[in-house]
């Protein structure tokens, strides 16, 4: 199984870094990352989608039909209508969802940005995140993108995570650590 995964990912990998070549070359970075954005919205919000995409008993014929009224209503650009078409022609379509992960961290890393995780015990507001994602910018001198969660079994504070540190000011940690060390004594 592990191996299956791993191609998944390192094909999906392989097919972001190709369209990222080529948004790079057209000088539509910018418009292929929103045109992505808008397909994985669509994508997430139907199961109907989603089901029409990985099933591979769908002609290819059907599924660059499909690709052709959704670059259509879309205004995808003609690379990316291109690259998808590829992909149904590659029988790949069914990455689409990992290729869109992987070209958006592509294109974070173009920018700039460094990616990280944020839960926090209860809802923040916009300003709240913005001076987060500030003070940690300054910080580590690069601009700093969260994914945002709530999770309220932390009871209070917040957990941040930057690749392989995790800062965890949570109650539900510190609870954790107390109750380890009564065990301990």
């Amino acid at each position: 199984m592990s191996t299956t995964k791993s191609f998944s990912n390192a094909t999906s990998k392989s097919y972001a870094g190709a369209l990222f070549e080529v948004a790079i070359e057209g000088a539509e970075l910018e418009k292929v990352e929103k045109n992505l954005s808008k397909f994985l919205t669509i994508y997430n919000l139907s199961p109907e989608f989603i089901s029409f995409i990985k099933n591979p008993t769908n002609s290819k014929e059907t599924q660059y039909k499909a690709i052709e009224i959704i670059s259509e209503k879309l205004n995808f650009t003609k690379n990316l209508k291109n690259f998808l078409n590829l992909l149904v022609e590659k029988r790949r379509i069914f990455f689409i969802k990992k290729i869109i992960k992987n070209f958006s961290k592509l294109c974070s890393n173009h920018r700039g940005e460094i990616e990280a995780s944020l839960i926090s015990s209860k809802n923040l507001s916009k300003e709240d995140l913005n001076e987060i994602s500030s003070q940690f910018s300054q910080s580590l001198g690069a601009k700093i993108k969260f994914n945002y969660s709530v999770d309220e079994s932390l009871i209070g504070g917040v957990k941040i995570q930057f690749g392989s540190l995790m800062v965890d000011t949570s109650i539900k940690n510190k609870l954790k650590k107390y109750e380890k060390l009564m065990i301990e004594n």
